[in-house]
């Protein structure tokens, strides 16, 4: 909700010292649709041919994200821990083949039914049983595990931000297609060169309207709007990498509850837990009434 409201800040400012400057806004207003019509239809068409059918159809639940903020809070980072140190003390108890059967089937993993939230999240899922997996079956090089979770990681991140970089080359593109847009209204306006000069004046300025969009909407909605997404999707990706923190940890010998604390030095400091608050959920976690081990 931020960015919305930077952007109405943003309009107001600009078109608000506009008016009280002495500016008029009917040149503007008239002016305004058929100039939009030019710039964001290219732009619009511009996105479709240089992104596929699957980026496409992500827009939108990116654009939702970027507009709701990151999707994980001290809760979810602080459940995840609990969750990740639940299965550590299973292993440590039981041995890694302990953990079979809640990985193969996850949804009626005791330890998963005790975080619904991680448990109902898919993608972080799938992440943690797939590396349990590779645990459970004896994988036991730390700098491995690290390397190879590593370059996961780092490839669903870049598959994450590739909306927000090509909204980037939008805005940077935006500014030449207001320079287009204002070149058609310059002919427009020559072609029409002997009518009054009051007319000539308006299609003059109804012209120049186009490069003041142009770069409006570049620097002023679209490259704040990529910023913005590439930030959210960035913190939203420190949630799956705290997992290969505490994994880590683990298989360099660190008991459950040091891997916990090894991870939350790992959250980002906007949405980390202090020590007490961390240490208190995770006793309530080695309850013999919560703990599934």
């Amino acid at each position: 909700m931020l960015f919305i409201g930077g952007l109405i800040f943003a309009l107001l400012c600009v078109f608000g010292s506009f008016v009280a400057s002495g500016g008029a806004l009917a040149p503007l207003i008239m002016s305004m649709p058929f100039e939009l019509l030019t710039i964001l239809g290219a732009a619009v068409g511009i996105f479709v041919m240089s992104n596929s059918k699957d980026v496409l159809k992500e827009f939108p639940h990116y654009l939702r994200r970027t507009i709701k903020g990151p999707r994980y809070n001290k809760a979810a980072y602080t459940e995840l821990l609990v969750t990740l140190f639940r299965f550590m003390r299973l292993a440590q108890a039981k041995g890694n083949m302990a953990l079979e059967e809640h990985i193969e089937n996850p949804n009626d993993s005791s330890i998963f039914a005790l975080s619904p939230n991680v448990r109902d999240d898919v993608p972080t899922r799938a992440l943690i049983c797939d590396y349990l997996r590779l645990i459970s079956l004896n994988m036991d090089d730390a700098y491995q595990l690290d390397e190879v979770m590593g370059r996961e990681l780092k490839k669903n991140l870049s598959e994450e931000l590739h909306t927000s970089e090509s909204l980037q080359s939008i805005a940077d593109a935006l500014p030449a297609l207001g320079i287009v847009a204002a070149v058609l209204g310059v002919i427009k306006t020559m072609a029409s060169i002997s009518k009054p000069p009051v007319i000539l004046g308006e299609m003059i300025a109804g012209a120049l309207v186009g490069t003041f969009l142009g770069v409006l909407l570049s620097y002023g909605v679209v490259a704040p709007l990529s910023s913005r997404m590439r930030d959210v999707v960035s913190q939203d990706a420190r949630y799956q990498d705290l997992i290969r923190t505490v994994f880590v940890a683990h298989l360099q010998g660190n008991p459950p509850q040091i891997c916990a604390e090894i991870g939350r030095k790992d959250i980002p400091h906007a949405f980390m837990p202090t020590f007490a608050e961390l240490d208190s959920a995770l006793s309530e976690a080695s309850h013999p009434g919560a703990a599934a081990a």
